[in-house]
This record gives structure tokens, sequence and C-alpha cells, in this order.
């Protein structure tokens, strides 16, 4: 129904003219503000070639633990699939009888300066709010399996761990750039859906270093390929900066869709409203559509994000809006969500990590072992 004269050619022109310059004004902030991040991008590549050289040269010290340590990073921030890689090369370890333990500076804790048992591998000692999303999810999945130790100084984290818990192989999360610790084997991961996060380096993309820095690395594992429509120009291009280091390949499978901890409703309708905080968000999205999952709506939040009761309730109004009969979430996310009040059936999706050449991968995480042990038989 329309009230009044309808808007003249004129008057339409001239809405159309205000329209256009305020998307051109919006178009030339972004634009303006890529600019102004170009220089601040070529400080930090400056920063970062010299800290490394410096490491090189020998100015700077690097330091060897008396046990193997086996390093998984990434080029880019964040969002790699990396946590179920450290899950997984963990569980290897161990089956071969080895006492694993996870060094990790522990993104988001409440003291970052200072160490932190995460667990002994036997218990969990620290809550997740003490010691981050990420560790908490490794030490509560790897129960019996491996200990979680935070430190922003991973030598001194390693040798409490060697003293106090006996501790034989290290696990070095997110380590790549962490060139202070000596490490036997450096992986890195890649995510075949954006490997280069946006192919600038920070603060103007997600580079962490430069491309050609995957040639220091001693393998790589490129991740997500399932949602890859051309992987073979992604390994093209890995191969080009990479020289001669081994490339394995992997997907993210689910393993279980279950109620979240702390919520035993059932889900009375068949959409769900996804919401997660991690690095990939999209990722999580595209695995939930292709195991068939109807979706009301997506929510995406900052990696890492602190729920609050408030947006825990403002995702549920809109999913009863939308008809959705539950929420679905990620396993890093549900560590923080459980503690808050969800009033909806709210799910999980485990998700694990398949390599391709498995046993070719494992045989190069042995053969590091038993170099840096003088063990054959590793």
């Amino acid at each position: 129904m329309r009230f009044g004269p309808a808007p003249s050619d004129s008057t339409k022109k001239r809405e159309w003219k205000v329209a256009n310059q305020f998307t051109e004004l919006t178009q030339r902030i972004v634009s303006d503000s890529t600019m102004f991040l170009i220089p601040l991008s070529a400080i930090y590549s400056a920063v970062m070639r010299a800290r490394r050289e410096a490491y090189r040269r020998g100015w700077l010290a690097v330091s060897k633990l008396p046990a193997p340590v086996i390093s998984v990073g990434n080029l880019t921030t964040g969002g790699t699939g990396k946590t179920p890689l450290v899950d997984w090369i963990c569980r290897q370890i161990a089956a071969d009888g080895h006492k694993v333990c996870i060094l990790t500076r522990g993104y988001g804790r409440i003291n970052p300066g200072q160490q932190l048992v995460v667990s002994d591998g036997k218990q969990i000692i620290a809550s997740e709010r003490e010691a981050g999303d990420e560790p908490y999810l490794l030490a509560q999945n790897l129960l019996g399996v491996a200990a979680v130790v935070c430190n922003p100084n991973r030598v001194e984290g390693g040798k409490w761990a060697i003293e106090n818990l006996g501790s034989e192989v290290f696990v070095l999360d997110d380590g790549f750039q962490h060139l202070r610790l000596a490490r036997d084997l450096d992986i890195v991961t890649l995510d075949a859906t954006n490997p280069w996060g946006g192919g600038a380096l920070l603060p103007r993309g997600r580079l962490r270093e430069p491309r050609n820095g995957l040639s220091r690395a001693g393998a790589i594992v490129i991740t997500r390929t399932e949602q890859q429509n051309d992987l073979d120009s992604v390994e093209r291009l890995v191969e080009r900066f990479a020289g001669e280091v081994p490339i394995f390949t992997s997907q993210m499978l689910p393993s279980a869709l279950r109620l979240m901890a702390n919520n035993s409703r059932e889900a009375q309708s068949p959409r769900f409203a996804a919401f997660c905080g991690v690095g990939n968000p999209e990722s999580f999205f595209r695995l939930l559509r292709r195991e068939g999952h109807e979706l009301a709506f997506t929510r995406a939040f900052r990696d890492h994000n602190e729920y609050t009761q408030s947006q825990i309730d403002d995702l549920i109004r809109e999913a009863r809006a939308e008809g959705a009969g539950a929420l679905v979430t990620t396993p890093k996310d549900e560590v923080k969500v459980k503690k808050l009040n969800v009033a909806i059936p709210c799910y999980v999706l485990d998700i694990q990590i398949s390599l391709d050449e498995a046993d070719r991968f494992v045989q190069l995480i042995r053969k590091a072992i038993s170099k840096a042990t003088g063990n054959a038989n590793c």
C-alpha cells in the first residue's frame, strides 16, 4: 500500500545518485584503508626477515631440548585445521610407546605470561578459562595420550615437563615461527580453500611470513582438500614455493554429531542454526551442508570468541524465529558455550583429520624421532 504521490523520475534519479555516491565513498574508504596497511605489511615483512636472519646467523640463540620436538604450525593466522592434526600426531607417537607432551603458548588464557599445566596426561588440572579453548580441547581429547603444558617460553616448559612428567617426545603447537626452540621436524598446515590468507602479509592479509618460507618446512599438510575443486592448481603453487619438501593432502571428516555436554534436549525439527568462533567458519558451514544438514541460518563469531549469555539468547531467539529446532557448533566452541544456559537443543559436530599416505607421513615422524634419539627402533 502506498501513501502519497509516487516519486517523480527526477526524485528517483537523485536517490540513485545519492546511493551511488555512498557506494563509491564506501569503496574508497575500504581502498584507502587497504592502502594504509600496505606500508605496515612492508614493515612487518622487514622485521620478520631480520628476525629469521638473526636466528640463522646465531645472533639470537636457538635452544635444543634433550628430547625430540615435532613442530606443527601455520604460514597464515589460524583456521588451517592445525589442531586436529596435532591431535592425530600425538596419538601416532603415543601408539609407538612414547610419553608425549604438547607445548603451546595457550592463546586467550588468563595469565599468558605464566606456565600452566593444563593436563599431566592423566587428568585435566586447569579450567578452559585458565587454559584457553584450544589447549583445553586438546587436553580433554588426549587424556591418557598426551600432557599439555602452556608456557610462552616453550624451552622452559619442555624442561619442566621432562623433569616432572617424564615427557619423551614434544609436539610444539603453532611452532613454525617460534624459532627459539630447535625442532627435529617442522610440519606446516595449509588450508586448501585459502592457502595464502588473501596473499598479503599481516596486517593487510593473514600471512605470517612470505610464501617462500615453506622451503624451511620438513613436511607440508594441505588440509580440507575435500572442499577444493581445483586441488591440482593449489598443489602446483605449493610445490613452487616449497621446492623438494614432501607434501601431503588431507580431509576433514565428521566423526560424530552429538548433544553438547550439559544439554539433554532432543531436537524437534531437522533444521539447524549453525554458529562458531573459529578461524575458518565457512569451512564448518560447508561441512554441515555437505553432510546433508539443513541450515536455517549461520552465524560466525570472531575466532576464540568468549561467549556471553546474551549472545546465546540472541541465537536462540533467531533460531526459533527461523524455525530451527536446534543449534549446532564445533567442539572448540562447546568448551565455552556449555557453561551457559542454552534453552534449546545444541549439537556438536566432532571432526577428525584423515591423511592420504598416512603411513608415509608416520614414517617421516618416526625417522625424525629416531634421528633425535639415536634409536633406530623408534
